[in-house]
């Protein structure tokens, strides 16, 4: 962070990881509350610095409005986000080289923009609450809708330096039990962000640059302060930190065996992984004398020590075929589950989708196929997920034809996940759900509520039929005669 005492960003990643590790410190209580926010315009614009916070400072959603409002009175009004899922101080402090082992950071290219930028701005405690409203700050500043964009599509996009423009590149961020797979998410990260800037950089238009995220890594700040106290420093300083990762992988095998937890299956072209699937539960079923015949195929495709025949799998960077080959099942020698997926770019979205075009049931020299592309769909860089994936019961897949064998058989996928594109080491990518927002609770719920607004309208209206009589009868004088014309 430049300012008037000190040089102009004459080290940049020093600077930014003593920063960090300073704050990083000083809100040591209350660490998994904030988030950071990083701003920089591009090289060559020339913009006033803003003075960044006092250490130990949260900034809050007022404040961050008025650094984001003077950046862009002032500088580029094309802006590019970076809006990762989750990530805290300790992200810097682990994996950006605080501590001297500056080759093993994970963040060059960030560090490269923050060089050559004249006016970066880091604020290492942003309330979490505040930057996930960082969106709708901008597109208020702004006057203009968000573009959720990714690198590819960012190079078909011609921007204007006159008219405001808003990029929202969403960034994945994963946590497992390998203490290096965070690590070369974010590492994966910084790949994208040096992609976007380069393609920014060949449309000579000049923009403004904001990192940061919804909402703070907990399991990081966690591990960090673990790491702090049973010599994690060792970890981070890689000196027999590769003891201390072989003891947490063991200890996180035993746990997910004691659960019953088990990973995906990977098909791996090389030595890349290209496509994933996990399900907690896959089964099949035919329909014989008029009964339905069960088979799981769970036991033989997931588990520990089970590695299910994946011959005949192929993928490339449009089509993706994963083969589950099996044997045994309902009376057939020879069985095959097939997941056909493609992706192209769409141009109405400008971006690119990928759909799983068919499952395919291949027994005995017969093929039952279920097109599914009209309902299982994702962004090509996420994955798919969905809690219930069948053909019988609210059906996702439908027969090829009405004379199909598929007709003659039931497919059911449990907790289902599949990513066949752009996968980035062994973890899914950012899934997207099947859920719907009008569930069945939802419409029982509204329905309800139609049916009592209906009763107390006709209530009301009935109330309001009441007339009070004109005429009241006297007990002590004579009664009322009403003749019968009135």
């Amino acid at each position: 962070m430049a300012t008037k005492e000190t040089p102009q960003l004459r080290s940049i990643s020093a600077c930014l990881a003593v920063f960090l590790g300073l704050l990083n410190i000083l809100n040591t209580g209350n660490c998994d509350e904030q988030v950071p926010l990083i701003m920089w315009t591009s090289e060559g614009v020339s913009v006033p610095s803003q003075s960044p916070p006092t250490a130990g400072h949260i900034v809050g959603q007022q404040q961050l409005a008025s650094y984001l409002e003077k950046a862009l009175s002032v500088g580029p009004r094309n802006v590019v986000l970076f809006l990762q899922d989750k990530m805290s101080i300790e992200d810097f402090t682990m994996y950006g080289g605080a501590f001297g082992n500056k080759q093993d950071s994970v963040f060059p290219n960030l560090e490269g923009a923050l060089r050559s930028s004249s006016s970066p701005l880091v604020l290492p405690a942003v309330s979490w609450p505040a930057s996930n409203a960082v969106i709708g700050q901008l597109q208020d500043q702004l006057d203009t809708s968000p573009l959720y964009m990714d690198p590819e599509t960012l190079s078909q996009l011609r921007l204007n330096a006159s008219s405001p423009a808003l990029l929202v590149f969403r960034l994945p961020y994963g946590f497992g039990a390998d203490l290096m797979s965070a690590k070369d998410v974010l590492s994966g990260n910084d790949e994208m962000i040096g992609q976007v800037l380069s393609t920014m950089k060949t449309q000579s238009v000049p923009y403004t640059a904001i990192y940061t995220a919804l909402q703070p890594s907990r399991e990081a700040a966690s591990l960090s302060m673990e790491a702090g106290v049973g010599g994690g420093r060792s970890l981070l300083q890689a000196r027999g930190g590769w003891r201390e990762r072989e003891r947490e992988r063991e200890r996180q095998r035993k746990i997910k065996e004691k659960e019953g937890i088990y990973g995906p299956v990977e098909f791996k072209e090389g030595d890349d992984t290209c496509i994933m699937l996990w399900a907690t539960g896959l089964s099949v079923s035919i329909l014989r004398s008029g009964r339905w015949e069960e088979h799981d195929l769970t036991p033989s495709t997931f588990g520990e020590g089970v590695s299910p025949k994946l011959g005949g799998s192929t993928c490339d960077k449009s089509k993706a075929r994963l083969v589950l080959n099996y044997e045994k099942v309902l009376g057939h020698s020879s069985f095959k589950l097939i997941f056909a997926m493609s992706q192209r770019h769409y141009k109405v979205s400008a971006r690119r989708w990928f759909t799983l075009d068919a499952v395919e049931l291949e027994y005995d020299g017969t093929k039952a196929t279920f097109n599914g592309s009209r309902h299982v769909y994702a962004p090509a860089e996420y994955s798919y997920r969905c809690g219930s994936v069948t053909n019988f019961r609210w059906p996702v897949l439908i027969p090829h034809t009405s004379k199909d064998p598929a007709n003659q058989w039931r497919v059911s996928f449990s907790d289902f996940q599949i990513q066949g594109f752009n996968v980035t080491g062994s973890d899914f990518s950012y899934a997207s759900d099947c859920a719907g927002f009008f569930s069945p609770g939802i419409w029982m719920g509204l329905i309800t509520s139609l049916l009592m607004l209906l009763v107390l309208t006709y209530g009301l209206h009935m109330i309001m039929q009441l007339h009070t009589m004109d005429r009241f009868d006297d007990p002590k004088g004579p009664a009322i005669s009403v003749p019968l014309t009135e």
